[in-house]
């Protein structure tokens, strides 16, 4: 199952990398706590600080066609809520939490899922970024499978802003889940991996762990 996320992170990459304050969406507000409602929280790391994000509808309406999608992958786009973008630093680094709640999209994935779910995520950068030597691994949180990719890259266009572009995927009982970074040091990216989350009331846990590279997805 393929969700193309290239809107969304476009549109993400677009205000953390060169400073713009996303805009206000009239009179429509997210969920007051989307991720709780998920079954999902993430502790932000120390000395980043959470930016008011439009609301992931308004993003989808405002984007240009493009290339012809299914009738899933559209429905799946249209679902996706941003419950959380934060930045931190100069140069800035960023990370946003991306979610597809099942209720909205109609139906629950399953562990054969997961790798489409995350490689249409990946699909995403890929058309946001120009990316080198990226690297692909999966590893389990508690009883769940997670999904995750990294490479060296740049927003397209800007090739002045080098960051290590980090994102990992995971199915929750409520939805399906990705976790994203553009970070510009070493330091932001593992303040990225070491935050705690939990994931349907399990213990909370680092959300990347040291071996998640060892095991390549299948």
């Amino acid at each position: 199952m393929r969700i193309r996320l290239r809107d969304l992170l476009i549109y993400v990459a677009a205000w953390a990398c060169c400073g713009a304050s996303p805009a206000r969406a009239g009179q429509e507000t997210a969920p007051k706590d989307p991720m709780g409602d998920m079954g999902l929280s993430y502790q932000l790391p120390s000395g980043w600080a959470a930016v008011e994000s439009k609301p992931t509808s308004q993003v989808v309406k405002t984007q240009p066609p493009q290339a012809p999608v299914t009738e899933e992958q559209r429905k799946g786009t249209a679902c996706i809520q941003v419950g959380l973008t934060a930045r931190h630093g100069d140069p800035v680094s960023t990370l946003v939490v991306l979610m597809l709640p099942y209720g909205c999209f109609g139906q629950a994935m399953n562990g054969k899922d997961l790798g489409g779910f995350g490689s249409g995520a990946a699909e995403g950068l890929s058309e946001a970024f120009d990316t080198v030597e990226p690297i692909y691994g999966a590893y389990t949180l508690g009883s769940h499978s997670i999904w995750i990719e990294r490479a060296k890259g740049n927003l397209k266009g800007r090739p002045e802003n080098r960051y290590t572009v980090e994102i990992a995927c995971g199915l929750l009982k409520k939805g399906a889940a990705c976790w994203m970074t553009m970070a510009a040091d070493g330091e932001s990216l593992k303040a990225f991996e070491q935050a705690p989350v939990m994931l349907d009331g399990e213990e909370a846990v680092p959300l990347v762990p040291a071996n998640a590279f060892e095991i390549k997805p299948s």
